[in-house]
């Protein structure tokens, strides 16, 4: 990537943090003495303006922007409908690169010609994300597989992208001093990389594998070493049926209060029993089979947390759900955050808002404005209080929180997310809460 592109890739991103900012300070000003349902129509059609200016801006560009506009697509517990709808299109609807271009790349990684390898070998793709695209295949011996190709020039790419990121974190963090922005991209610096390391992603993928080995109802694909480089995975292909096609899932008999409860004792067994998690929840990484069934795929990025972590992150649940203030208060410092003053209001509302996220009780799956409302009390006493340190373990975690939340929305599923999680602490941690 030259200079000019480079440059030109800098300025596009620029702009569109520049039209988003300004667009939404305008509509508050043009509306502000309109009756509140007109402003309401306008703010919609904003949404839909802004979200279809960050998708195309997504799928030109490529990138990091991709994952930041999936992570948008996936939370419908919290941005507004027109986001979600617009920006999960980038789960499994980008535009791939030409087959010419991907066969190039598989042979320069083989230092064979595709044949020589694959019987078969779609040259359709099957999915396109922000760093690969994959494609199916047969192998000369009968496996079916899943090839997993990286795009030309994306490290490239990635650093010009965590470039941008940096600077426009600075720049929000002058504009909204009280917000830690800085945090998400270390942590986005320090993970993002490893995503281009397919070797390290095979080798997640048997971790979790092994970690699940006892259970049939999860299931990963398995790594064909053979065939394997730092820029090319091929794997085990397996079938499935979309995480959140409601439609598809009730077709072939499948619950949405399954699907929740499948992936959330998934998740939470991940990081509680485990302590090791699959860290890109999106839509797109997730399929499920009859059984129902939860295929796990894309462990570009994983989690590996310290036993320290798990088990001050278990004791951080006991105290939310028992409605121990300053047990509360203390496991969050435990964990590694900190605030401008020692004040326990702030760990109070954080943990009120994970309590509404995940409880069925906050009727969160039918009344967002109850979560918009909670974030905004929260956000208040956290501007007289801010949080000055966010461990980077938990910003993951927080992922899969909203994942849980946002799916369970989308599928109308009726899930109590805090029995669960209340299953899943250990027992020998519910007995001694606050052992060291």
């Amino acid at each position: 990537m030259n200079v000019a592109r480079r440059a030109y890739r800098s300025l596009t991103v620029g702009w569109l943090a520049a039209r988003v900012f300004v667009s939404y300070r305008l509509h508050g000003w043009r509306t502000r003495r309109l009756p509140a349902a007109d402003a309401e129509r306008q703010l919609a059609a904003l949404h839909r303006r802004n979200a279809e200016r960050v998708f195309h801006t997504a799928t030109s560009r490529k990138g990091l922007l991709i994952k930041v506009g999936q992570l948008i697509g996936a939370r419908a517990d919290i941005f507004p409908d027109e986001y979600v709808e617009v920006l999960s299109r980038l789960h499994d609807t980008l535009p791939p690169r030409p087959f010419p271009v991907v066969r190039r790349a598989i042979e320069d990684e083989l230092g064979r010609k595709i044949e020589d390898v694959f019987a078969e070998l779609n040259p359709t793709a099957i999915a396109a994300a922000s760093l690969a695209q994959v494609h199916r295949g047969r192998l000369h011996d009968g496996r079916d597989v899943a090839v997993k190709v990286q795009y030309p020039e994306i490290e490239e790419i990635v650093q010009v992208d965590l470039r941008n990121l940096r600077l426009l974190a600075r720049v929000a963090g002058w504009l909204l001093r009280d917000y830690d922005f800085a945090s998400v991209v270390r942590e986005l610096s320090e993970n993002v990389p490893r995503e281009l390391d397919f070797i390290n992603e095979g080798r997640n993928a048997e971790k979790s594998a092994a970690n699940f080995a006892d259970d049939k109802d999860i299931l990963v694909p398995a790594v064909y070493w053979e065939h394997t480089t730092r820029r090319l995975l091929v794997m085990e292909f397996m079938e499935g049926i979309k995480v959140t096609d409601a439609t598809a899932l009730r077709s072939a008999g499948i619950s949405p209060n399954e699907v929740v409860r499948l992936l959330s004792e998934s998740y939470l067994r991940q990081i509680l029993t485990h302590g090791f998690f699959h860290a890109d929840p999106h839509p797109g990484n997730l399929f499920i089979q009859p059984g129902p069934k939860l295929v796990i795929v894309d462990f570009g990025l994983a989690k590996q947390l310290s036993p320290t972590f798990v088990h001050g992150f278990i004791r951080l649940n006991l105290a939310m759900m028992t409605a121990d203030r300053a047990g509360l208060a203390q496991a969050f410092r435990d964990l590694g955050f900190r605030t401008r003053r020692d004040d326990d209001a702030v760990f109070d509302a954080l943990g009120e808002t994970m309590i509404t996220r995940l409880s069925r009780n906050g009727e969160l799956n039918r009344d967002r404005s109850q979560v918009w409302e909670l974030q905004e009390r929260m956000m208040r006493i956290i501007r007289e209080n801010p949080i000055v340190s966010i461990p980077g373990e938990f910003l993951y975690i927080g992922r899969v929180l909203g994942l849980l939340s946002g799916l369970s929305a989308q599928l109308g599923a009726d899930i109590d997310l805090i029995a669960v999680l209340r299953d899943q602490v250990p027992a020998e941690a519910a007995e001694a809460p606050g052992s060291a």
